[in-house]
């Protein structure tokens, strides 16, 4: 959600690339703002599973990712500092960030889990029997390992280009401009994993595999394993120095941001399915 209206704000011309800064900060206010959509939206499908561990879940919901790039961050800065470069922040500017994280986005996550648990919860259109049925073999081409490593080629493909040119300004310290364009391939980047994870859940479901929510969040994730294999190719145009930091910085910030995609990509294949499934079997008229 963050970054859907980062996308739309600097399409709409309000974010400026020239005004440094202007587009991270923007990023980090709204993703520290829909801590409440993600509170929200873990705690309905949470309640919805009939879990008890509410805790935990919000907890994991506002820590797992944001715990993730902040400790790399850290990790990155702390040998930057050590190497004596510019490009380390300086560490006032890394307590407003944990200060952000900690005062403002987790508590925003505890407040949307608060309403999430309190609203009703998402009723299911048939009954689920407690005994698991035991899943025939699918076969070479219904195989779901198979399945969850290829699927992600085609959502990949799909914003190829525009991916050459942001990863083209993010390290070759060139401004990006045509955001308008970006937010067109990100939400064909959208559809494609949303079609494509239902098109396949729906043959798992047709070869009677009843096991689909992994595999719903895994087939669309997928698409962030080929962005960082691309990015290991990619690697090479930089002609970048022999220095092992060079190597770390590179690599630990492209698995962020793949880790980043990892989680959109999978959760929209995911929520995609659940309303799919929710549709086919309560069209199912039973007597």
């Amino acid at each position: 959600v963050a970054g859907f209206f980062s996308i739309v704000l600097s399409a709409m011309g309000f974010l400026n690339p020239a005004r440094r800064g202007s587009l991270m900060i923007a990023t980090l206010i709204l993703y520290m703002l829909c801590g409440v959509v993600a509170g929200y939206a873990s705690s309905r499908l949470y309640k919805s599973f009939r879990g008890r561990a509410w805790q935990t879940c919000t907890l994991l919901t506002a820590t797992t990712f944001p715990a993730t790039c902040f400790g790399l961050f850290v990790f990155f800065n702390i040998v930057l500092a050590f190497k004596h470069s510019v490009g380390s922040v300086p560490f006032l500017d890394v307590l407003i960030v944990a200060a952000m994280w900690c005062c403002v986005s987790i508590p925003l996550v505890f407040l949307g889990a608060y309403f999430g648990y309190k609203a009703e919860s998402i009723s299911y259109p048939t009954v689920t029997s407690t005994i698991a049925r035991a899943i025939p073999d699918p076969g070479l081409l219904l195989n779901p390992y198979l399945a969850i490593a290829l699927a992600g080629m085609v959502p990949f493909a799909a914003a190829y280009v525009e991916l050459f040119f942001i990863m083209t300004s993010l390290w070759m310290d060139q401004y990006y401009y045509v955001f308008g364009f970006t937010f067109v391939v990100y939400m064909i980047l959208l559809l494609t994993c949303a079609e494509v994870t239902v098109l396949l859940v729906y043959y798992q479901l047709c070869a009677e595999n009843h096991r689909w929510w992994w595999f719903s969040f895994l087939t669309s994730g997928s698409t962030a394993l080929y962005m960082f294999m691309y990015s290991m190719f990619w690697f090479r145009s930089l002609e970048p120095s022999k220095i092992f930091v060079t190597y770390l910085l590179y690599f630990g910030y492209m698995f962020l941001i793949s880790f980043g995609m990892f989680l959109t990509t999978g959760a929209i294949g995911a929520l995609s399915c659940f309303w799919f499934t929710r549709k086919i079997f309560g069209s199912i008229k039973v007597d």
